[in-house]
């Protein structure tokens, strides 16, 4: 893979990678500000300039930069995590200039107002009821993340925010928060695809090196997470569901370490795909789930492993929670076959190299590692560290940090006697009503 780095004078980093197998080119830019970097009292604000961007600059009106894509036979997004927000298009080779100089105009001009951001608030609002309020089982993962990063305020709220946070923010705490972030000394800019990278240089310093460096973005300082030492549990009642759900989670170290590549294989393993052990167990020998997952969540760091399972009609709880127990339990003393091994390999290279066939989305991969790692170009020796995990350290890993003393649950209860005490406040100790 070619891949080109430079930084402009205002700090701005440039990675270009050049592909001429099809006649378009993605352009992505990355700003190193997510949830992870909101403080208490202020969450959602991250998300919320995701649309605020979109709401015109100096020489864009409100709504122009889809339709101007668009108009073009292009594409365009943006998406907010905890660790970082990003915006991106993919158009016609031809229309690279317009792409640079839509992201260069907000970058230097976005047209922060108290009518954008009020009209944005009252749409994040409705974002909030039809992704999380009306999203079956959405409220357990809520809440398993904050079991699991409890007293981590970086990782322990939703990327998508507090509504209760989002109702009393003032406009300038809103606007203070773009000031400090939204600059090309905390952006990575990435281009993918058929373009010649000496002339897309010179489009990018005749759009970016007028945008004015900050110089004061905020150190990122967040608190020590604290070691688990016994197993959390909660309750959440949920109108959507039909039939219970179980997740459950734990902190693990952060993505790029030994031990995050052990666990993402071992994820593979446990819960991802039919082969897995427990699609096979729960689901194809038992018939006690409908389905099972098992992932990561890909985070710079700590990170979390999660699993989830939506059971069947007329499964149990509490026979589901023994039997994904006794599960890791196994695993844990026994480790996994190598056969289990060479097809987690198997899955998690097909996927990394899927992943990578759009231009779009090595635009947005090679912008992330710039912005995490420093090196854009630590994308392409990526698939060598799941090729050297062996057998036993994903046996170590999965002792060490799958665990019950370091184990988050969430029982999702769908309408019924055990959900009517949730939501009437009469919960047992241990539920959402109650403490860990």
């Amino acid at each position: 893979m070619s891949i080109q780095r430079a930084t402009l004078q205002n700090g701005l980093r440039v990675v270009l990678n050049v592909d001429h197998s099809s006649p378009n080119v993605a352009v992505s830019v990355t700003y190193d500000v997510g949830s992870r970097n909101e403080e208490p009292g202020k969450s959602g604000f991250a998300h919320l300039f995701e649309h605020v961007m979109f709401q015109g600059s100096a020489h864009v009106k409100k709504g122009e930069h889809f339709t101007l894509v668009t108009a073009r036979g292009g594409t365009l997004n943006g998406t907010t995590s905890t660790d970082r927000t990003n915006y991106f298009e993919t158009l016609p080779a031809s229309e690279l200039p317009l792409s640079l100089w839509l992201e260069a105009d907000r970058m230097k001009s976005l047209a922060v107002t108290e009518p954008n951001v009020e009209n944005q608030r009252a749409v994040v609002q409705e974002e909030y009821r039809m992704r999380v309020s009306n999203q079956v089982y959405s409220g357990g993962f809520i809440k398993l993340r904050s079991l699991v990063f409890q007293g981590y305020f970086p990782y322990e709220h939703d990327t998508i925010g507090s509504m209760t946070d989002l109702d009393q923010a003032k406009f300038e705490w809103i606007a203070t928060f773009h000031d400090a972030y939204y600059a090309p000394d905390n952006a990575v800019l990435s281009v993918a695809g058929d373009f010649d990278p000496d002339e897309a240089m010179r489009l990018v310093h005749e759009d970016f090196d007028d945008a004015a460096r900050r110089k004061s973005v905020p150190a990122y300082t967040p608190p020590t997470l604290a070691e688990q030492t016994a197993p959390r549990h909660a309750d959440v009642a949920d109108t959507n569901a039909n039939t219970a759900g179980l997740y459950q989670g734990f902190a693990i170290p952060a993505s790029r370490t030994p031990e995050h590549y052990a666990l993402e294989l071992a994820a593979s393993i446990l819960g991802q795909g039919e082969s897995s052990r427990l699609y096979q167990k729960l689901v194809r020998k038992d018939g006690k789930a409908q389905s099972t997952s098992v992932w990561t969540e890909g985070q710079r760091g700590p990170d979390m492993l999660a699993l989830r399972v939506v059971l069947s009609q007329h499964a149990k709880l509490p026979d589901v929670q023994r039997e994904v127990d006794a599960e890791l339990d196994a695993f844990a003393k026994n480790g996994p076959t190598q056969v289990e091994v060479d097809r987690a390999k198997t899955r998690v290279s097909a996927d990394f190299l899927f992943g990578l066939e759009s231009n779009q989305e090595r635009a947005i991969e090679l912008g992330e590692y710039e912005t995490y790692w420093g090196d854009a170009r630590l994308l392409s020796t990526e698939l060598e560290h799941y090729r050297a995990v062996t057998p036993e350290q994903i046996k170590a890993a999965v002792h060490a940090y799958l665990v019950k003393a370091r184990r988050s649950t969430v029982h999702v209860l769908p309408p019924g006697p055990e959900a009517d005490k949730i939501l009437s406040g009469k919960a047992p100790e241990g539920s959402l009503c109650g403490g860990p």
